[in-house]
């Protein structure tokens, strides 16, 4: 591993001044899951490191009313997991997490540090964007919020400026009338996801008021089936409707043929799964 000058922030503007003065030489460390591995391999060099740990009033999970829940970035996908809120009201985020088989990763790990490395094979960001989420980011300019179907710009790219970093991820309250369903593919439990998919209906009457479908490791970053939600929009939830748009959303996917699977496998199973997935949302809107 390459050298290194180690710094530890007590507050989130002394964290935001030293990103912004070392620029890309510099990289966070939350629960270091992601860092550590890469920089003894060499994948990351990097010449400072800013570890947040000694940041106080960053790990959290709170519930605020009709204001939904939030938490912050130090939270550990563990206390997401355990928590009978996120349980409760955002159950598919849940079940992201906890397919997750390192004890580990998920005891270390924080849910904005698995955000923020920006993997399009990533199952929480894949929940949290079908849940409507929003991150804070705090800078040297001042804080911003930003939908997390915008944070993500492109294969480990995120739309995070020089100085900038996540210090929370808002959850608004489901609306009513929706049900949600998450699927993912993999050989072993312990493998990331070939295909990921969530999705998050509003049913009124019979009918399909919102959409979102969202896919992960299937394109260079985790997204929105915009083509597919549209097409649900309006309708009467059917058989035929559903396989329409589990076909829409395989063909917005931009897979890729690696070592885990092809492209064409991919392909076609990003429409087994949204169909699958909204099958199952559909049928707990009719329970």
């Amino acid at each position: 591993m390459k050298p290194f000058e180690y710094v530890e922030p007590r507050t989130v503007g002394e964290a935001t001044k030293l990103l912004f003065n070392y620029g890309k030489k510099a990289r966070v460390l939350a629960g270091g899951i992601d860092l550590i591995p890469k920089m003894r391999k060499g994948d990351i060099k990097a010449d400072y490191i800013v570890n947040i740990q000694r940041i106080p009033r960053l790990e959290y999970i709170k519930v605020q009313g009709k204001q939904g829940l939030r938490f912050g970035a130090m939270t550990k996908l563990y206390s997401m997991e355990t928590s009978e809120a996120v349980q409760r009201h955002y159950p598919i985020l849940y079940e992201a997490i906890h397919q997750i088989t390192s004890v580990q990763a998920k005891h270390m790990g924080t849910a904005v540090g698995n955000l923020c490395v920006a993997t399009p094979a990533s199952d929480v960001a894949t929940a949290l964007m079908a849940l409507g989420a929003e991150v804070r980011i705090a800078g040297v300019k001042g804080q911003r919020r930003e939908p997390i179907e915008k944070f993500y710009l492109n294969h480990h790219r995120t739309s995070l400026q020089r100085g900038e970093m996540v210090t929370e991820v808002f959850l608004p309250n489901p609306a009513s009338g929706m049900n949600s369903a998450f699927l993912n593919l993999v050989r072993a439990h312990a493998d990331i996801a070939k295909v990921s998919v969530a999705v998050a209906i509003v049913v009124q009457h019979g009918i399909c008021r919102e959409a979102r479908i969202v896919i992960g490791a299937v394109a260079p970053t985790v997204f929105r089936a915009a083509k597919a939600e549209a097409l649900l929009k309006g309708q009467k939830i059917t058989l035929p409707v559903i396989n329409k748009a589990a076909e829409t959303a395989a063909g917005e996917t931009r897979p890729i043929t690696d070592l885990r699977s092809t492209a064409e496998y991919r392909k076609e199973m990003a429409k087994v799964l949204v169909r699958r997935a909204l099958e199952d949302a559909a049928e707990k809107a009719k329970g």
